[in-house]
């Protein structure tokens, strides 16, 4: 019985697991299965990471969109085993997971070892924040769900601390009354998570004085500053995307710093390396990514700069054929191109879709195919007002900007094919249904 590890329950990982699950296990040799498949990961349940903004402004509850590993590992097949991956021995092919704490710091699973026969390493990335002084400390991140329903929490909180008090004038350092904002959020990062965060805060911001949670000016009165490093919010898009995208975020009100270096975070303030303070009440970290620390640390897998793992065009790692790794914690070439694959969730299922392929031959005795990977654009949701973004390539046999109800159109769409990925179309026709009936009977952002 081949061993088949996938650690890592991103949108590659549990595609990849769920889908070789339902090759695998229901085909028996002398009545034992052809090969086994066990997922891992920390956390007991998944949701799709380019949804964590969403949480984050409180216009999408986590808890409905949850995937349970176990249950879907029941469904498809597969094992589920809850845990971090701490270490490998690639001599006894066998990896180490870390013990599983409770709430209260209890035990629930020990440490544990678990063999292999091809590993599969889907780990995904954390926020880089480049050693900026008072970044970690004093700016939330949202590579969670528990940091995106902590910034929510924290940006409710701030809302009902301001109303309480709206009725005292504040006041500028030179005593004339200030035409600042009463709350004001700070965004580092002007590509995709920090646009698309910045879009839905000024949604929320609306709807919480719809609601009356709190009776501030939500355009006034709430604030929020976009801060990016480069020449331009987006920079790994088009610059006709960047532009359009720039021009619907400053109808919406949002402030747009450009050209900007953040030096440090301190409480209440974020100081740019010109000399420039920018007052926040809350700051949010989006300005990169990178691999997790534990790829240096796996047994002499060699690692790029970022910590990602080095593998070849047959997403093998460099120096071992018995582990590969996708997603955003794998460099992978891209022909014809100076940079690697990006760390985009189309290349993530791209990879899990290759993957499926290139195990079925490796379990059955034939050559690995080469992985090449199709740019099919890009989108960026501006949440309840619009979207933008490019398509190209196999989509429409060149670019094409596109803008308004249709992008967004096709930025829902996105999740849906994830959804159907893991359930199949019939089930996600379902899963959109039930979730159509369950906004018509919920505030359209989470209250409490």
């Amino acid at each position: 019985m081949h061993r088949i590890v996938v650690v890592g329950g991103g949108a590659g990982g549990l595609e990849l697991a769920t889908r070789l699950g339902d090759r695998y296990a229901r085909k028996k040799s002398n009545g034992v299965p052809f090969a086994q498949v066990t997922l891992v990961d920390r956390y007991p349940t998944h949701i799709w990471k380019p949804l964590l903004h969403e949480v984050a402004a409180g216009s999408m509850d986590p808890f409905t969109q949850e995937l349970e590993y176990a249950a879907q590992a029941r469904w498809h097949g597969f094992e589920f085993q809850q845990g971090e991956l701490t270490g490998l021995d690639r001599t006894a092919r066998r990896i180490t997971l870390s013990r599983v704490l409770d709430d209260d710091g209890a035990e629930l699973l020990p440490e544990r070892m678990l063999e292999y026969d091809t590993l599969v390493i889907a780990i995904g990335s954390t926020t880089h924040f480049f050693g900026v002084k008072g970044a970690p400390e004093y700016s939330l991140a949202l590579d969670t769900v528990h940091q995106a329903e902590r910034f929510r929490k924290r940006l409710i909180a701030a809302c009902m601390r301001a109303e309480h008090q709206a009725h005292e004038p504040v006041e500028s350092q030179h005593g004339a009354v200030s035409t600042e904002p009463r709350i004001q959020v700070a965004i580092v990062g002007g590509g995709a998570t920090g646009v698309e965060l910045s879009a839905e805060l000024r949604n929320t911001a609306q709807v919480l004085s719809a609601y009356g949670l709190h009776k501030l000016d939500p355009r006034h009165d709430v604030g929020i500053v976009l801060i990016e490093a480069g020449p331009r919010i987006l920079p790994a898009l088009q610059e006709r995307v960047s532009t359009a995208t720039a021009e619907l975020l400053q109808k919406l009100g949002v402030k747009l710093m450009v050209g900007e270096t953040v030096a440090e975070v301190a409480p209440g303030v974020v100081r740019t390396a010109s000399g420039k303070s920018v007052r926040a009440d809350l700051t949010v970290w989006a300005a990169g990514i990178k691999a997790p620390a534990v790829l240096g640390q796996l047994d002499g897998l060699p690692v790029n700069r970022l910590g990602q793992l080095e593998v070849r065009r047959t997403l093998q790692t460099a120096v071992d054929d018995n582990v590969f790794a996708l997603g955003d914690c794998a460099a992978c070439p891209w022909p014809g191109n100076e940079r690697n694959v990006p760390p985009r969730a189309q290349a993530a299922h791209q990879q899990a879709s290759f993957l499926l392929r290139a195990i079925a031959n490796r379990i059955e005795g034939r050559p690995l195919p080469e992985f090449t990977y199709r740019d099919f654009g890009s989108l960026v949701s501006l949440g309840h007002f619009s979207a933008v973004g490019n398509l190209m390539g196999g989509v429409i046999g060149g670019n094409m900007l596109i803008e308004g109800l249709f992008a967004r159109f096709m930025y829902m769409s996105l999740y849906r094919l994830h959804i159907a990925a893991l359930h199949g179309y019939a089930r996600m026709v379902l899963d959109t249904f039930a979730h159509w009936l369950r906004r018509t009977t919920l505030p359209r952002v989470k209250l409490h």
